[in-house]
């Protein structure tokens, strides 16, 4: 195969994805999508379509497959490290009172939607049945080390932790999660009626996930673009993805497991992240620059790591 194929496949990978998320920005100028519509289409995603598009991908799963433990202990450590390397960056060389936001703006990745739907087009149901069990785990990390951060940084506004761990207890990801593993583990099947409607339903999460990340992106926040943004922006797509992805080869994953890993580092910063802030009372406006910049480099990056990756015959 010569590099021109291999980058078309790559891009057979890549494109669908970001396709998406072009289309939310044109939808939004065009006036045909508002805030009302996307409002809404998130809610619908977040506690309904999403959770149930994990919860089929599990039972239709190989447990003995799907449960990769080795894969999610590393992705696990591997979150840790990049929290820890980009706080000890920030440190050093961002301002105070914007430190939190920089570091929660480099290790939270969009793992949900955008990793989810990347893993799926490179790997069919192993990457939406693998992919949902490590978002099972990193959604538990991310809320905890991003209130960690945040209040560090943040004194007048003191962590909520009984607040967090509920919020953490009653996410809809994580209990679908829950609820399909005895599905899988025992081999309960359901109604083949049951399971054509959850896959009707199912399948509207990822293109409105997209269509909703691309509407809700700021031209004006990348206009305005600050250097903390852009840096904590470059650590996120650019030097924690590499960092991870060639520790996780060094250690032995390679072809799928690999692959699914390098997906979830190189995820733009997650949504939930400008929520967060804007609730603890930070710099709203950095943590929206930081997931436009992040988003729309996530286009070029993942698609030149995916490239890569392949070129080294690494996956």
């Amino acid at each position: 195969m010569n590099l021109l194929e291999l980058f078309t496949q790559t891009l057979d990978i890549t494109l669908p994805v970001f396709a998406m998320v072009f289309l939310g920005i044109g939808l939004e100028r065009l006036g045909w999508i508002d805030r009302t519509f996307v409002t809404t289409a998130s809610a619908l995603v977040f506690k309904a379509t999403l959770p149930t598009l994990i919860f089929l991908s599990l039972i239709k799963a190989d447990i003995s497959v799907a449960l990769d433990i080795s894969l999610m202990v590393f992705f696990a450590i591997a979150t840790l490290g990049q929290f820890v390397l980009s706080w000890l960056w920030a440190h050093f060389r961002v301002p105070y009172a914007e430190r939190g936001i920089y570091v929660q703006g480099a290790f939270r990745g969009n793992c949900g939607v955008v990793g989810l739907a990347l893993a799926a087009g490179m790997y069919g149901n192993y990457g939406l049945s693998t992919g949902s069990l490590l978002v099972g785990v990193v959604i538990i990390m991310y809320n905890a080390l991003s209130v960690v951060v945040l209040a560090a940084y943040q004194a007048e506004k003191a962590a909520n932790w009984r607040s967090i761990l509920k919020h953490i207890a009653t996410n809809p990801l994580i209990i679908s999660v829950i609820v399909a593993l005895p599905f899988t583990a025992f081999s309960i099947s359901l109604p083949s009626w049951v399971m054509t409607s959850g896959d009707y339903f199912a399948s509207l999460t990822l293109p409105l996930a997209l269509i909703c990340i691309g509407a809700t992106l700021s031209m004006s926040s990348i206009r305005d673009k600050s250097d903390i943004a852009v840096s904590s922006s470059i650590m996120k797509m650019a030097i924690l993805p590499v960092l991870s992805t060639v520790a996780a080869w060094l250690l032995g994953f390679e072809g799928e497991q690999l692959g699914l890993l390098f997906l979830f580092f190189a995820s733009p910063t997650a949504a939930a992240s400008f929520v967060m802030v804007k609730a603890m009372g930070g710099n709203a406006g950095l943590a929206a620059n930081i997931i436009a910049i992040t988003t729309l480099m996530a286009s070029i990056s993942v698609t030149l790591g995916i490239f890569a990756l392949r070129l080294l015959g690494w996956v």
